[in-house]
């Protein structure tokens, strides 16, 4: 499998940007959070980056002062002090810019390759509407709207009684298998999810079971059994990967 980029996205460094300077939207802002609180490695990156920027603008300032001192102290053209201090503003951003691509490049050549595709491609499963329509799955779908909230392990709980006199329901095993993946617990993720797509197509979602156990085997460096599951499933982003396995 070969590097398609070893620098971060024009895209990620300007929604890293807005994020930073408050100039989100609601949506994007909440969309933005909900992945800081699913990723830590993504929450630090933005952190770092967060970091380096405060730092260099800080500086960038104190260097923009002395020369703005200086030319008034040795200068009286205006419009060539403005010139100056101008540049001076250029050159702090390019710099950041640099400082940002190169701590970024730092940062993607540090990861493997699998990590890297996990990252790209996982996102939590939104869950099932949480309707209430049955008196019978109540408790069911109270545990769902817990992980609706992200409170996996609150709903992890919910689900884990009910799995006692259960243990074989497909559904409760993904759901649990689920949040553990969203929890970050990838290993105790895989038994869950593999009782899951015991059931072949007679679960609803046994093609989302499999994409997920692959991504789940794909972050524990198991190509293997995560390129087996991956065409077990029959969803777009698994045919994705494939391919990106496969360069």
């Amino acid at each position: 499998m070969k590097n398609k980029n070893n620098d971060i996205s024009q895209e990620m460094l300007e929604a890293i940007e807005r994020y930073i300077n408050g100039t989100m939207d609601l949506k994007e802002r909440k969309d933005f959070d909900d992945y800081l609180k699913i990723d830590s490695d993504f929450r630090i990156q933005v952190e770092e980056i967060k970091t380096i920027l405060s730092g260099i603008e800080t500086q960038a300032l104190k260097e923009e002062l002395n020369v703005f001192h200086q030319d008034i102290e040795n200068q009286q053209n205006k419009k060539d002090n403005y010139k100056k201090i101008q540049f001076l503003k250029l050159s702090k951003w390019v710099a950041a810019a640099a400082v940002v691509i190169a701590m970024v490049s730092i940062w993607f050549f540090s990861s493997s390759p699998s990590q890297k595709l996990y990252a790209k491609y996982f996102t939590p499963d939104p869950g099932l509407p949480t309707t209430m329509s049955s008196t019978n799955n109540f408790d069911f779908y109270d545990a769902m709207v817990s992980y609706k909230h992200g409170d996996y392990k609150k709903a992890i709980e919910k689900w884990t009684v009910l799995l006692e006199t259960k243990p074989q329901n497909d559904t409760l095993n993904y759901f649990i298998g689920m949040a553990h993946m969203n929890s970050k617990d990838v290993n105790r993720a895989i038994p869950f999810l593999e009782r899951t797509v015991q059931s072949q197509d007679s679960f609803p979602l046994i093609n989302e079971a499999n994409h997920y156990l692959g991504l789940a085997y794909l972050k524990e460096g198991n190509i293997e059994l995560a390129k087996k599951h991956f065409k077990l499933s029959k969803t777009d982003s698994s045919k994705k990967i494939i391919l990106e396995l496969t360069d």
